[in-house]
């Protein structure tokens, strides 16, 4: 039995800093303290943010607009600081010490919360009349809000590429199941979220606010309990440096050999003679001729090769070169996911809202919040995941000849058609709640006699989608990443759900503004009885049909990565 039978061959290494062992270490037998974390802290941050809106516009006195707003910035802050996890990640920390540091910042900031929500003095004063938080009350709240921000930043871009380190790239039985591994990743988010948006929704609402935060803090601790437990038996990928630096020097480099012309022969480019990658955990890339003009960081001149020591500012490697241009190809499928985080945002804002003006009785003395609709969405993934994968993949496998049975590419476009008519769904089931109000003449009733459940078809078809673009772009942003900066990927392939969010609050500061001129109520009106709320989902699904018709030609461009002395994946 050789080395390679023994140990991985993909540059992990155990926690001791010795080379990781096949039998010993990784694969499935680790990932049950992965899932179990990220189930745990999945539960934690639905629990808290689910129902965020309510909080805000409740206890935090703030109206229907401004608690949006508030929720979709703070929401864009989650998926915006795992690009700072991630660098931490690749560079210096590795994925698992950044999980260690981030989830415990995440558990005080669950913890000031849970204090803001129950403790005399830091919680608002209630009466008859409603809620009278102090600045200082409001203050306490947001800087809980933003530590979990900042906590879930250290997270979410490593947990799932952490995952699938466990699995050796070089060993073909482990490759296989690498892919499975993301499905059941997102199985067990949806885990966690569906006791978040039903048992804990319903404790806020009718417990109290305080334990309705506890729990997820509970929770939170229970998470990183998890994620030690299973130290002993993770692979672990050493950091690489900062990816940054590497890609600014291919574009110095080619900059400066401006003039020089780039070689027909792709051979003649620089490459180490070595069998591993100058980038420490990082195999070799092989030659793409798209973005040939950074090729020219590659070109050898003469002073170049009169030198003992290659100054990496003016000559690079041809995995070097490709890592930039693999960061460059998948920005604009990046971009194409920003329209339908928009729309996935809209289930904590704009679906809770729509369904506050609904009757959400269940029988004569039981009211489910309407937060908790959101339970259609995670039922959705739950059913859709295991039958992708048990189902649909290999039905699919037949007529596609693909191991996978789509393409990452081909996956994620499937998961912007079925977006497309989630919203449309949604602005139908508006277009008939307005018109029975206006039948009716219930424009100043708080509900009106139609049954919430109406909204779970929306929310049943965003869950689908999610199962084909979400998992389909965590897959594919692993996959297509350069080795050494996974982690950076990841975070890269979370912040479409930031700006997704940010632009939900652009659209909605936009329309609020343009539709209340001339003291009309607008589109996004605090008595939505006498808005439009319809017209702002059409504009979503319009903006998701132009959206979509964009994405079929970025995937006809898009090349995928060769990586040298493997078979191509895609």
């Amino acid at each position: 039995m050789t080395d390679d039978d023994i140990y991985t061959n993909d540059g992990t290494v155990t926690l001791k800093n010795e080379r990781a062992i096949k039998k010993k270490t990784g694969n499935w037998r680790a990932c049950p303290f992965i899932l179990g974390n990220e189930c745990c802290e999945r539960l934690a941050y639905y629990g808290m943010s689910t129902n965020l809106v309510n909080y805000l516009a409740d206890r935090l006195n703030q109206g229907n607009v401004r608690a949006s707003i508030n929720v979709t910035n703070w929401s864009g802050t989650c998926y915006a600081t795992p690009l700072l996890g991630a660098f931490l990640a690749d560079a210096y920390l590795g994925r698992y010490w950044t999980i260690a540091v981030f989830s415990i910042i995440y558990f005080f900031g669950m913890t000031l919360l849970t204090l803001s929500a129950c403790v005399k003095g830091l919680e608002p004063t209630c009466n008859h009349t409603g809620c009278h938080p102090t600045s200082t009350q409001t203050a306490v709240a947001f800087v809980a809000l933003y530590l979990i921000a900042l906590g879930t930043g250290g997270i979410k871009p490593c947990v799932s590429s952490f995952g699938a380190d466990q699995f050796d790239e070089t060993d073909k039985s482990e490759r296989k199941k690498k892919s499975s591994f993301f499905n059941w990743f997102y199985l067990s988010i949806n885990i966690g979220a569906l006791f978040a948006s039903s048992i804990l929704v319903w404790i806020q609402m009718n417990v109290g606010w305080g334990w309705g935060f506890g729990v997820p803090a509970v929770a939170m601790a229970i998470a990183v309990c998890f994620f030690f437990s299973g130290s002993p038996l993770y692979r672990i990928q050493k950091p690489s440096g900062s990816p940054f630096v590497r890609l600014c020097q291919v574009m110095i480099a080619s900059l400066r050999k401006f003039n020089v012309k780039v070689p027909n022969d792709k051979s003649l480019l620089y490459e180490t003679s070595d069998s591993e990658s100058q980038i420490v955990g990082s195999r070799k890339l092989e030659h793409t001729d798209k973005f040939r003009f950074l090729d020219k960081a590659a070109v050898e001149t003469e002073s170049d090769r009169n030198k003992e020591v290659n100054n990496p500012w003016k000559l690079c490697t041809v995995t070097q070169v490709e890592e930039l241009k693999s960061i460059i190809r998948i920005l604009p499928v990046w971009a194409s996911g920003i329209i339908f985080a928009a729309v996935y945002s809209q289930m904590s804002t704009m679906f809770v809202l729509q369904g506050n003006t609904m009757d959400q009785h269940i029988g004569p003395n039981f009211k489910i919040p309407s937060a908790s609709l959101s339970l259609f969405d995670t039922l959705s993934v739950i059913f859709w995941a295991p039958v992708y994968e048990r189902f649909i993949i290999p039905i699919a496998r037949k007529y596609t000849r693909h191991e996978r049975g789509f393409t990452q590419l081909q996956r994620m476009g499937i998961g912007l058609v079925i977006s497309l008519f989630a919203m449309m769904s949604a602005a139908g089931l508006e277009v008939f709640r307005l018109n029975y109000v206006r039948k009716n003449n219930l424009y100043d009733a708080e509900t009106i006699p139609m049954s919430i459940f109406w909204q779970a078809p929306q929310y049943f078809l965003i869950g689908c989608a999610e199962v084909f673009t979400f998992i389909g772009q965590i897959e594919f942003f692993y996959d297509q990443a350069p080795d050494a900066m996974r982690s950076l990927c990841s975070a890269l392939s979370l912040t479409t759900i930031a700006v997704g969010n940010y632009l939900s609050t652009v659209l909605v500061t936009v329309v609020a503004k343009m539709t209340t001129k001339n003291g009309k109520a607008g589109w996004i009106a605090d008595n939505l009885n006498e808005g439009h709320l319809d017209y702002f989902f059409l504009l979503l699904a319009v903006l998701s049909l132009l959206n979509l018709l964009a994405y079929v030609g970025i995937a006809k461009w898009y090349t995928y990565k060769k990586v040298s002395g493997y078979p191509d994946r895609v």
